[in-house]
C-alpha cells in the first residue's frame, strides 16, 4: 500500500485491489512536463505544477500551498444564462476574462478554492477542496427543504427563480455524486425534504437513483425535466412551466420493491383475461383454469413417469395454435426434442422404428416449419449462468411468452454446494426471470422417493413434500402438477393420474384427470376419472 500526499492537498491511498493504482508516468498536459505526471488507474498528479486531474470529470485541480485562493473576477450579470449580478455576487460567480470562477466555501464561509470553467467547457480547479457542496456556506443546517444539482450554473439558475429556497450544487458532476452527499449527510439530514435535481439525461437520472440510497428513507425526491437537459437550459429558453411542473411533479424516493398502492389504480381496474391460453386436457383446464403469464408452473413425478412427454404434448398443442415457445430440454439432442414434438404434433411416433426421409420431411413440415419454436442447441452445457442468460434471450430478444425447462436437476449440475442451499438459489433466480420478463415458465423437477413400502414407479401418491431437494420449488411455484404412474402395473402401466399439488390461483387441487399414454401415437387420451375411491391413491 502506497500513501501519496499532493501539497496542500488531502491524501489518497493506493494499492492492487483498490480503486487507484499507480499506472506509468507520462507527460502533463498543463504544464508541459515530459515526465512528471504520475498516471493512475482513475486521476493523475503532475509533481511539477502540481495539477490533479480527475479522469472521471476530466477535472484539473491546480493545488496551492495556502489554505485560501486568490479571489479573481468580479460577480457579473450572465445575460445569455439569464443569472442576475446580485445572483451571482451572493453565490459568488465570478467572470475573469473569458472564465467563470465558481468559488468554494469551508462551512465557515472562507473561501477555500475556485473551479474555473472555460468557454469550450474545460475545467480547472485552484486551491483546496473543502468536501463542501457548491452554495452550501449560505444556508444553515436545518430546514424545509434543500435542492441539490447537479452543476453549478445549474444551481445559481434555481436560486435566480426561487432565491429564497436553499440550493446547492455537487463539486464534481454526476460521477461523484453519491460520495458528495456521503460526505455531506450530517449537513442534509437537518431537512425535512431533499430534492435531488439532476441533469434529464441517463448518467444524471442513474446518479440521482444512486445518491437517493444513501440518503435518510422518505425525505428524498427526484425531480426531472422532461423538455430540457438541465436547469439552466430551462432558465435560458425561459420554460418557467417547465420548471414548475418538474419541481411540483417531483418523484418521492423509494427502493427496489417498495410500491405506492394509490398508484396501482390503472393496473387494477384494467380487466384482464382469466387466463392467456389453454391446457389441451380438460380436467387440467377446469382445475387451474388456464395457463397466464408471469405463470411458474412445476410438472413433478418420479422418474420414466411421463414428464417430458407430457411437456411435449403441451408444447405441441400450444405452437400448433400460434404461440411462440422456448424449449430448453437438458439432457437430450435438439434431434430428440424435435422428433418428440414432431410426433406429438402428427400423431406418429417418429422416434420409434424407421421412417424414411419423405415420411419425416412431410412431418417437419406440418408441425416445426409452421411454429415458432425456438431450441437450446447446449446439450451438455450445464452452465447455469449461461442457461438463464439463454432463457432471458428467448423472453425478450425472441418474444416467446411461453419457455418449458426440462430438468431442474440437470440445471444444478454445474453448482457445487449444498442442495438444499442451490436449488433455493436456483428456484428464486427462476422465480425473478418469470416475474421480470412475463413469461410462463413449465418446469420439470424431480421426486425423491417415499418413506412407504410402495414407490412412485408402482403408483404412489405424489405429495408436495416429496419434491427433491427443497421446499422452495413449492413455495416459489405457481403451480405444481404431479404425475402418477404404475409402471410395474400389466393393464396400466400407460395410465397417468394428473394430480393439481398446488394452484395459487384458485386454490383447487386434487385429482385433474386420467391419461393414457399411446406409444405408437406420442398422444395422451384423456380419460373420464373415477368417482370411486381408490385406497391406493386417495389418502
Amino acid at each position: 500500500m502506497t500513501n501519496i500526499t499532493y501539497p496542500g492537498h488531502h491524501s489518497t491511498t493506493s494499492q492492487s485491489t483498490g480503486s487507484s493504482e499507480f499506472i506509468r508516468h507520462g507527460p502533463c498536459n498543463n504544464c508541459g512536463s515530459s515526465d512528471g505526471n504520475a498516471i493512475y488507474t482513475d486521476h493523475s498528479y503532475c509533481f511539477v505544477c502540481h495539477s490533479y486531474t480527475d479522469e472521471q470529470e476530466n477535472i484539473i485541480h491546480i493545488h496551492t500551498t495556502k489554505n485560501a485562493v486568490q479571489i479573481k473576477g468580479s460577480a457579473e450579470r450572465l445575460q445569455k444564462r439569464k443569472i442576475s449580478q446580485s445572483t451571482c455576487e451572493r453565490f459568488k460567480v465570478y467572470r475573469d476574462g473569458d472564465k467563470l470562477r465558481f468559488y468554494y466555501h469551508d462551512p465557515s464561509g472562507i473561501v477555500k478554492g475556485a473551479k474555473i470553467k472555460t468557454k469550450n467547457k474545460q475545467f480547472t480547479y485552484e486551491g483546496e477542496t473543502p468536501g463542501t457542496f457548491f452554495g452550501q456556506h449560505l444556508w444553515g443546517s436545518s430546514g424545509k427543504r434543500i435542492i441539490i444539482t447537479e452543476g453549478e450554473l445549474d444551481c445559481v439558475s434555481y436560486a435566480e427563480i426561487f432565491p429564497t429556497w436553499p440550493v446547492v450544487s455537487l463539486p464534481s458532476g454526476a460521477a461523484s455524486a453519491k460520495k458528495s452527499i456521503q460526505k455531506n449527510l450530517e449537513f442534509l439530514q437537518g431537512y425535512s425534504e431533499i430534492v435531488l435535481w439532476f441533469d434529464s439525461d441517463e448518467a444524471g437520472q442513474k446518479a440521482a437513483e444512486e445518491a437517493a440510497g444513501v440518503l435518510p428513507p422518505g425525505k428524498v425526491y427526484i425531480a426531472r425535466l422532461e423538455a430540457h437537459k438541465d436547469l439552466s437550459d430551462a432558465l435560458q429558453a425561459s420554460d418557467y412551466k417547465a420548471i414548475d411542473d418538474a419541481f411540483f411533479k417531483r418523484k418521492e424516493f423509494r427502493p427496489d420493491g417498495i410500491v405506492d398502492a394509490r398508484s396501482l389504480l390503472e393496473i387494477v381496474t384494467t380487466p384482464q383475461p382469466p387466463a392467456d391460453y389453454d391446457y389441451p386436457f380438460q380436467g387440467l383446464q377446469s382445475k387451474l383454469h388456464g395457463i397466464r403469464r408471469g405463470e411458474l408452473v412445476t410438472i413433478t413425478s418420479g422418474s420414466g413417469q411421463g414428464k417430458s412427454s407430457v411437456c411435449r404434448d403441451l408444447a405441441a398443442y400450444l405452437l400448433s395454435n400460434g404461440e411462440r415457445v422456448g424449449y430448453l430440454a437438458l439432457e437430450e439432442s435438439n434431434r430428440r426434442t424435435a422428433l418428440g414434438l414432431m410426433s406429438a404434433a402428427v400423431g406418429n411416433n417418429l422416434a420409434l422404428g424407421e421412417h424414411t426421409h419423405d415420411e419425416l420431411t412431410k412431418a417437419f413440415d406440418s408441425s416445426i416449419n409452421q411454429w415458432n419454436l425456438y431450441l437450446f442447441d447446449g446439450f451438455g452445457s450445464f452452465d447455469p449462468d449461461i442457461i438463464y442468460n439463454r432463457i432471458e434471450y428467448l423472453a425478450s430478444g425472441l418474444d416467446c411468452k411461453i419457455i418449458f425447462l426440462d430438468h431442474l436437476s440437470i440445471l444444478m449440475s454445474g453448482l457445487d454446494g449444498d442442495e438444499r442451499r442451490m436449488i433455493d438459489q436456483t428456484m428464486t433466480r427462476l422465480r425473478s426471470l418469470v416475474e421480470r420478463t412475463g413469461i410462463s415458465l413449465f418446469l420439470v423437477s424431480h421426486l425423491k422417493r417415499g418413506s412407504s413400502d410402495q414407490n412412485h414407479e408402482e403408483g404412489a401418491r405424489v405429495t408436495l413434500g416429496q419434491l427433491r431437494g427443497s421446499a422452495a420449488i413449492a413455495q416459489l411455484s405457481d403451480a405444481v402438477i404431479g404425475l402418477e404412474r404404475d409402471q410395474q402395473s400389466e393393464t396400466k402401466h400407460s395410465d397417468t393420474v394428473v394430480r393439481v399439488l398446488k394452484n395459487r390461483y384458485s386454490g383447487e387441487t386434487g385429482i385433474a384427470c386420467r391419461l393414457n399414454y399411446d406409444l405408437s401415437t406420442c398422444k395422451f387420451n384423456e380419460t373420464a376419472e373415477p368417482t370411486a375411491f381408490d385406497a391406493t391413491t386417495d389418502f
